[in-house]
Formats: C-alpha cells, structure tokens, sequence
C-alpha cells in the first residue's frame, strides 16, 4: 500500500509538473515559436537556450513545450474518444446478448487483430497533415479492448440479483443501464482513458515522426524528432533528446498513475492493445 502511494505521487507530480510546463511556457514565452532566426541555429544548450536552437533557430525549451501540448491534446482527445466508443459497443453487446453480443464481439476481435500502426499509416496517409485524420486513425484503433473489458464488467453486473429485482419492479432496459450498467463500467472506463493517454502519444509521434501525422510548420513530439534527424548527423544532439525526454517523462508519470489507478479499482489488470 506504501509502495502504490508512493508512486502515485511521484507520478503525479511528475505529470503536473510536465502539465504545467507545456501549458506555461509557450504563453510566458511571448513568442512565436514557428519564427525562423537562421543567425541562432543550432546552438547548444546554454543560459540563454536552456534547451539550445532547432535548425532554424528556434528555441527548443519553448518549442518541446509547445510540441508537447499538442500531443497531450490529441492524445487526451483520441484517449476519451476510444473509451466512448468502446464502452458504448461493450454495454450494447453485454446488454441485448445472443445474437447481437455475438456478433459485435466477432467485429470487435476483427479490430483487434490488426495491426494498429499500420491501418493507422493507411488511414492517416489519405490526409496527410489533417488533424481530425489522426485522431479518427487513433481512435478507430483502440476501441476494441475497452469494449471487452466493459462488456466483460456488465456481464457480472447483469447477473446480479438487484438487476433482476429493477427487472421485475418494471424499470425499462435504459433505467437499467444508467443506473446500474454505466456505473459499474465507469471505474473501468476511467481506467481505459488513463491508459490509453500515454499509447496514443506514441502513436501521434510516430505517425508524425514518419511524416504522416502534423504538418512539420505544427510543433508535436512526433514532428519534433523526425526535425532532429538533420541536426544529430552533425552534433545536435540536444535536438533529439530533449524531445525524447519529455516523451518518456509523460509515458512514465501516466503509466505510473495508471497502475496505481488500477490497483486501486481493478482486480484484474487493463492491457493495452499494442
């Protein structure tokens, strides 16, 4: 119990101080991160670049911070929306049973079979540079396991001798599922979105790593280091680790607080689709 306390608060800290920074920082900045300054490029890190200058002269400390904050944003955006999505497929198959449970589990383990990184490019490639097209190749790919965890909980709930009671005293199939379905999901769905926070910045990394998530002129993580490819071939290495850094500094803190989470409300561990 000590243990689990303890690294709920390191990750807490750890997240709000990364929360903090890529919220903070572009706006007492007071500039505009995307201005080219060619006279600044590639300095190393000092007192006034802590994090030193991209190749067009950018300031690295405000840049990583801004990258960071889309790629929370959209991650945070394609974490919920999963989690909507599967919660809705898992209690509707958990709910009407037979047929229906059969056959959106066999759509459901459809999904789940492939290979996400790949039908993510697909998608994605169609309309590169397009937001909205990265957060549907995110999201479209990671429904399938909240589905079954949540079905999974609303198959133990339905069997409860209080659901057949609220049967019996004439509550409707709805009543039944917002008071009694919903709430036992809703510690796994919490689960699921804190979970799939940390995945789906990886996957908006490496799409936009290979130049097929964000427009390069839009600061993410992703873009950041497929920018750093040029600079560490002749020494820039601060260019990749700093960005780098902050991308395994959210994986961790979220990680972190999603296994004391887990712990907490779930016997059972959540794994995330890979």
């Amino acid at each position: 119990m000590r243990d689990m306390r303890m690294r709920l608060v390191c990750s807490l800290v750890v997240l709000v101080a990364v929360a903090g920074y890529a919220l903070f920082v572009p706006m007492a900045a007071g500039v505009d991160d995307r201005l080219t300054d060619f006279a600044a490029a590639r300095q190393a890190p000092g007192w006034e670049h802590w994090f030193g200058t991209d190749a067009a002269g950018r300031d690295l400390f405000v840049r990583v911070a801004s990258g960071l904050r889309m790629s929370l944003v959209i991650a945070a955006v394609c974490a919920v929306l999963s989690t909507l999505v599967g919660t809705a497929v898992g209690v509707v198959a958990a709910t009407k049973g037979g047929w229906t449970d059969r056959v959106v589990m066999r759509v459901v383990d459809g999904v789940g079979a492939l290979p996400h990184l790949l039908l993510g490019i697909v998608v994605v490639a169609l309309f590169p540079g397009n937001v909205t097209a990265l957060i549907a190749s995110i999201t479209l790919t990671h429904w399938a396991q909240v589905a079954r965890i949540v079905r999974a909980e609303v198959l133990t709930v339905r069997g409860r001798d209080y659901v057949d009671a609220a049967y019996l005293a004439g509550a409707s199939t709805r009543d039944v599922v917002r008071r009694h379905y919903l709430p036992a999901a809703s510690g796994q769905a919490l689960l699921a979105v804190v979970m799939l926070l940390p995945h789906a910045v990886w996957h908006e990394s490496t799409l936009s790593f290979l130049g097929l998530g964000l427009a390069p002129h839009r600061p993410s993580l992703g873009t950041l280091l497929d920018e750093a490819r040029s600079s560490l071939l002749i020494g820039g290495w601060w260019t990749l680790v700093f960005p780098a850094a902050a991308l395994v500094a959210v994986t961790l803190a979220v990680s972190g607080l999603g296994a004391a989470l887990r712990e907490r409300i779930s016997p059972t561990p959540v794994r995330v689709p890979r």
